[in-house]
């Protein structure tokens, strides 16, 4: 059974950092691209960032381009997220995802998803 566990997320001040983490059992990790989605309520949930199965790829949403970095250890099986620069509008479950395809790093298609981790960006 495949499982994704999110870890990490807290309330931090805005201008903060904070890293998250996601440990997935289940699967041969490097077997899969990996995505970072985000939800606040009342919306959709959004990619954030994807990844490629070795971590040669990444992609990002715009709004994120330059504070966020996805990052994968395969001898781990992790993902993390790591983010800088926190605003008031980061304030969101954070939601880890398998890549359905090879390509669903740059293309967020996936098929499996972690309970996700509430980050509160606020002062």
């Amino acid at each position: 059974e495949v499982q994704l566990v999110e870890s990490g997320g807290t309330m931090v001040e805005p201008g903060g950092s904070l890293e998250l983490s996601c440990a997935a059992f289940g699967l041969t990790f490097s077997g899969f691209a990996m995505i970072w989605h985000r939800q606040a309520p009342g919306k959709e949930r959004e990619a954030v960032a994807g990844i490629s199965r070795f971590g040669d790829g990444t992609n990002y949403k715009d709004s994120v381009k330059g504070r966020f970095t996805i990052s994968r250890d395969n001898a781990k099986s992790t993902l993390y997220l790591q983010m800088n620069s926190l605003k008031p509008d980061d304030t969101v479950v954070y939601y880890c995802a398998r890549g359905k395809y090879f390509t669903s790093w740059s293309t967020y298609e996936t098929d499996y998803w972690g309970q996700g981790t509430q980050v509160t960006v606020s002062s």
